[in-house]
């Protein structure tokens, strides 16, 4: 897409970062909230704001949206005022969001009987990746829809995989996410019995991250569970929300999990202690109370910054493995 004009929808934690990606570009873009102060930051710095779902489609090539749940996103597509109404035929949607495949594709239907191109778009890599346009992104749609945006997504993010057909990617997305909440919760576990034992946790920590049991998620959430902040721009409602859909799609294929039902159990007994919008990394406190110990290191960070320079997004190839 050549100098296009996006509209984007949903300016939290994520979606804002993406937005603010896209301005810092010198990109026409028209944003939507239910914020106003979020709007209003967006507007100072160049952009312009539509009053409706609608209105914001209707002016745009390219729509994005980035909400925090399917129904959320089904409401800012199907309102009376929603952006269904406002598509043509030419224009493409993004779904940005982490949502259902099955919701996906419902959508994306809608959205093609408008004469518009759809796609899932979700993106992976926490907030600090998101801020500084290095996240993965996971492209679900045709090969021609991937084509004609990735130099959109190549703003975006880093590392681009197309996954297939709408609603393939928010498979893999759900997928992924069900595997960081599996090593958060280990995490939790893990550092506890560290601090328990009697082990220095500066020293725990390098040590797990040059062994092998090492992760993201340890490489990041551990740094601001040990600095005590446990702020890594992600709440435990989400977690659920997200296994949940995990959950949800093994049910829908028969495959028999035992995890999955203990994590939902951890996180779910975690949002009644704490609170819904408790930080994910958090869910440590329920051992730590068990214990009376705080998990603590020294020296680590209350947030994660991305300090890699931004480098031109790029489609990541998946390669056919043979044996030797």
């Amino acid at each position: 897409m050549s100098n296009p004009r996006i509209g984007f929808i949903g300016l939290g934690n994520v979606g804002g970062q993406l937005a603010g990606n896209l301005l810092r570009h010198g990109i026409e873009l028209t944003v939507r909230d239910l914020d106003p102060q979020r709007v209003a930051s967006f507007v100072e710095r160049g952009a312009r704001a539509a009053s409706s779902p609608r209105e914001l489609a209707a002016g745009v090539d390219l729509v994005i949206t980035c909400l925090p749940s399917p129904a959320v996103s089904a409401q800012v597509m199907e309102q009376p005022d929603g952006v269904l109404a406002g598509l043509a035929p030419g224009k493409i949607w993004l779904e940005m969001s982490t949502t259902d495949h099955a919701e996906a594709r419902r959508l994306a239907a809608r959205v093609e009987e408008r004469g518009a191109t759809a796609m899932d778009c979700p993106v992976s890599g926490g907030c600090h990746r998101a801020a500084t346009g290095n996240i993965s992104i996971f492209a679900g749609g045709s090969r021609a829809a991937f084509e004609r945006v990735l130099p959109v997504l190549s703003i975006l993010g880093q590392k681009i995989l197309h996954t297939g057909p709408v609603g393939s990617a928010s498979k893999l997305k759900v997928l992924t996410n069900y595997l960081c909440t599996v090593h958060l919760a280990a995490l939790a576990e893990a550092l506890t019995v560290a601090k328990v034992a009697g082990l220095d946790m500066n020293t725990t920590y390098e040590g797990i991250r040059i062994s092998s049991g090492n992760s993201f998620v340890h490489e990041t959430e551990s740094q601001v569970i040990l600095n005590g902040s446990r702020d890594i721009n992600f709440t435990m409602d989400l977690v659920i929300k997200d296994v949940g859909l995990f959950d949800d799609l093994a049910r829908d294929h028969e495959v028999p999990l035992q995890l999955s039902a203990l994590v939902l159990g951890i996180f779910r007994d975690g949002a009644r202690r704490y609170g819904e919008r408790e930080f994910s990394p958090n869910i440590i406190r329920r051992l730590e109370d068990a214990c009376g110990v705080r998990v603590l290191g020294e020296g680590f960070p209350a947030q994660m910054v991305d300090e890699e320079p931004k480098i031109p997004g790029y489609e990541v190839v998946p390669r056919p493995r043979s044996l030797p």
